[in-house]
């Protein structure tokens, strides 16, 4: 596996790819750190040090007018109310897959601002995660709330154009050397990575494809060779 692939392995919300064979040390290193939830608190932020976490997301010319969400005991809630329909917030570590060994990492955070199509159609499956997280349930316990909401069509299916930015170079995405990268996703309901040439030979674009049987989605990951304050940033 490339060091592109390691790191874009533990990218944050929507990116996490699966744990794979050549990795298997460091997931059972972190199966035994992160068994289950920590303590509320420890995935808890200062209120202003999250919105300005989260607007670090991209761009300020986006994230200035955006809608800023910040998580509480409750789940998260509107700190900032925007104008430009995006909306941006910082992904906590139960977005990963459910094999993921670190899902309940506790340090884990990813600053994300949806589009408005994706603040419509994959904040919802977010959201949902976040509540059920919150609730106490388990990792299969959350995959399966996701799978039966999808079935009864209480979540939505992504919208045409859906993405959203994770441009952060204060992100903290896996417990791993590389725990970082500047990039955008797309959304799109299950695809064939061919539609977007995605993995070919120095195609810039990967598919995360079905990263869960419970969230019927494909993401697009695009690498962008700078951070969202418009300093370079390595492209892996």
């Amino acid at each position: 596996m490339s060091k592109k692939t390691h790191t874009l392995a533990a990218l944050g919300a929507y990116a996490l790819l699966f744990i794979t064979t050549g990795m298997r040390s460091h997931a059972q290193d972190a199966k035994s750190k992160y068994p289950s939830m920590a303590p509320l608190e420890q995935y808890l932020m200062e209120h202003d040090a999250e919105i300005a976490l989260a607007r670090t997301a991209a761009p300020e010319a986006i994230s200035k007018d955006a809608s800023i969400l910040i998580l509480t005991r409750t789940g998260y809630q509107t700190a900032v109310e925007g104008k430009n329909g995006f909306v941006c917030i910082v992904s906590r570590s139960w977005m990963s897959p459910p094999d993921s060994s670190e899902f309940w990492n506790p340090k884990l955070r990813g600053p994300l601002c949806y589009n408005p199509q994706a603040a419509r159609s994959i904040f919802p499956i977010e959201y949902k995660r976040t509540q059920w997280a919150i609730a106490g349930k388990s990792k299969d316990q959350i995959m399966q709330e996701v799978k039966t909401a999808f079935a009864n069509k209480d979540l939505p299916a992504p919208e045409p154009g859906a993405m959203s930015y994770m441009m952060s170079k204060e992100a903290y995405l896996t417990d791993r050397g590389d725990h970082n990268v500047a990039h955008l996703m797309f959304y799109t309901p299950p695809l064939e990575g061919a539609a977007w040439g995605a993995d070919l030979p120095n195609s810039p674009v990967m598919l995360v494809d079905k990263f869960t049987a419970a969230q019927p989605l494909d993401v697009f990951i695009v690498p962008v060779g700078r951070w969202s304050d418009g300093t370079a940033a390595p492209v892996m």
